[in-house]
């Protein structure tokens, strides 16, 4: 993740450009659908060979889908579906910029203007774009099911925004193939520790579970014991004072009484 200071001075500038906005009567969802148009215009550009400038258009694409979220909280008028629809649009836009570098790829089996020491160029762009599309769309689904299963997941090495600036840094310097070997790799790996996370998350909260339940346990077994103490207290009092009361009151004896007994008696 980049640093939050880079984050909330670009959240600044998208606010003083999208305050305009909001008064002229641009809802979100329209900001959201030119969106991508700007992401299909991009992919055109990179498809036909100008890689430097469709980097700077992914850049400013990158930077234009913060408009959408802006505009929803100037307006006020964030909502569900909206948040929905912008998630959705942000993987076809992904995917279509995608697109348009593998065409170019297809179009030129020797790409002399990136740098790369292996000679299947294009075999080894076409399987980086695979395999690019597949971690970012990972990245992406490992993050919505864990929030769709009520848990926080935003850790990872390559988010959406790291992203867009490699694949930008790579058309504009000229090194696409190697930011494309960064994001497979990256992207991938950043699934991968959001799988992770959400497993020990998962464990953390099954071992806690089960504390809370055997803890449980014990203060149930604890309650029944209590009431059986209780009884026998009264019980054993009741005992002691029946005898005294039988020690302190003996029965008198029969009047009559046998010599027998009289004789064992005074002995």
């Amino acid at each position: 993740m980049f640093s939050r200071r880079i984050q909330q001075r670009a959240r600044q500038l998208v606010m003083y450009i999208v305050q305009p906005l909001a008064r002229s009567g641009v809802t979100p969802n329209m900001l959201t659908g030119i969106g991508l148009v700007l992401s299909i215009l991009t992919a055109v550009v990179i498809a036909q060979g100008s890689l430097v400038l469709g980097g700077w258009l992914v850049l400013f694409a990158g930077i234009f889908d913060m408009f959408d979220g802006a505009m929803a909280r100037v307006q006020n008028a964030a909502t569900t579906f909206g948040a929905f629809l912008d998630s959705t649009i942000d993987r076809y836009s992904e995917s279509i910029i995608l697109l348009g570098l593998l065409i170019y790829a297809l179009q030129h089996p020797n790409v002399h203007d990136v740098v790369w020491p292996a000679p299947f160029e294009q075999g080894w762009m076409v399987t980086l774009i695979f395999v690019s599309v597949v971690g970012s769309l990972m990245v992406s689904y490992t993050k919505a099911r864990a929030e769709g299963l009520g848990i926080e997941c935003k850790v990872g090495l390559l988010a959406r925004p790291e992203r867009v600036i490699l694949l930008a840094l790579g058309l504009i310097t000229g090194t696409g193939i190697w930011a494309l070997a960064l994001l497979a790799v990256l992207s991938n790996v950043t699934a991968i520790e959001r799988m992770l996370a959400v497993w020990l998350s998962v464990r953390r909260s099954a071992h806690a579970q089960v504390a809370q339940s055997s803890r449980q346990q014990s203060h149930e077994q604890n309650d029944t014991s209590k009431p059986e103490q209780r009884h026998s207290i009264p019980y054993t009092t009741l005992n002691t004072g029946t005898d005294k009361n039988v020690q302190s009151n003996p029965r008198p004896l029969p009047s009559s009484v046998s010599p027998l007994n009289e004789g064992i008696k005074h002995e």
